[in-house]
């Protein structure tokens, strides 16, 4: 009887054989560099052929941009809704908001992006992703404010990067860490849509 519970899990973990191919990719990637991951590296460590891992992807590049597209699926989604929204200071806290958790739901791709530059500037995802990046910073900030107020909108989604990795090395509750983090961009923008800094 024990088994057919034993057997349903595993059944069900199959069903998500690419999710789990995704995990231990980038699992992997983090351990010892994507370059010297291999795809039988990969299988050896699902425990599947190399032929089941090809059913589903032929290259690493494959797997990667799959992870890719899966992690930042919910910042594209932020990203449409936040252009369809008036330009209010309502709207880009808001944004900030979900930025906030769509990228703590992204952290180990960031993770992987920072110690893999080099690989991603190579690969077609470092554009992509810089075009996200450009289309957040034209959310939340007002092209005819003072120069001042422009950087502060600009430092609010570095301070959101930044924070991801610098506070890393911090002690401290990571949920705490992320709301800290999230205050201080809130501040940054709502600083510069008062106008302050108008030249």
């Amino acid at each position: 009887m024990g088994g057919t519970t034993m057997e349903g899990t595993k059944r069900q973990r199959r069903g998500d054989t690419r999710q789990r191919i995704q995990d231990v990719a980038l699992d992997l990637f983090a351990e010892q560099g994507y370059e010297k991951t291999s795809l039988r590296e990969i299988a050896e460590r699902l425990d599947v052929t190399k032929a089941a891992l090809y059913y589903h992807f032929k290259t690493k590049e494959e797997i990667l941009a799959s992870i890719f597209e899966d992690l930042t699926r919910p910042i594209d989604e932020l990203i449409e809704w936040g252009k369809a929204q008036p330009h209010t200071l309502e709207t880009k806290q808001e944004v900030l908001r979900r930025y906030s958790e769509a990228l703590a739901g992204a952290a180990p791709l960031f993770r992987f992006m920072q110690e893999n530059q080099a690989t991603i500037r190579e690969l077609s995802i470092g554009n992509q992703f810089k075009d996200r990046m450009l289309q957040m910073r034209d959310i939340i900030r007002d092209p005819d404010a003072s120069l001042t107020d422009q950087v502060r909108c600009v430092s609010a989604l570095f301070t959101m990067h930044a924070g991801m990795f610098v506070l890393q090395e911090v002690e401290g509750d990571p949920e705490a860490k992320r709301k800290a983090v999230l205050e201080v961009a809130i501040d940054l923008v709502t600083q510069a849509h008062s106008g302050e800094g108008t030249a």
